[in-house]
């Protein structure tokens, strides 16, 4: 009984830090998850890859967070539009959370 109490105490206090360091704290995530469901899925597709377009699979972007910013701010070619002015820094660093947390290579 006592090792099953010891070994709880100690997942419940790595769990939390397990987590975000897997990509983040879940709320974080749920409101990117949110976000880009109402303005990126559209054109990236609700699971982050729309083949037969000129979108990138999402969820091979690199694990560069500046990059990811800087062109959601700015956009990409005149193919993918500026958000800087329609999203606040915290939407596109919940966006950031979401689309991490979904990498596969």
């Amino acid at each position: 009984m006592v090792a099953a109490v010891a070994a709880f105490a100690v997942a419940s206090q790595t769990g939390p830090a397990a987590a975000q360091q897997a990509g983040g704290d879940q709320a974080v995530i749920d409101r990117g998850k949110i976000t880009f469901a109402q303005k990126c899925s559209h054109c990236h597709g609700p699971n982050m890859v729309n083949a037969g377009t000129v979108t990138p699979d999402l969820r091979r972007f690199p694990d560069d967070e500046t990059r990811f910013i800087t062109t959601v701010k700015q956009g990409k070619n005149n193919r993918m539009p500026p958000w800087g002015d329609l999203l606040s820094d915290d939407e596109i660093r919940d966006l950031w959370a979401y689309v991490s947390s979904r990498r596969t290579s």
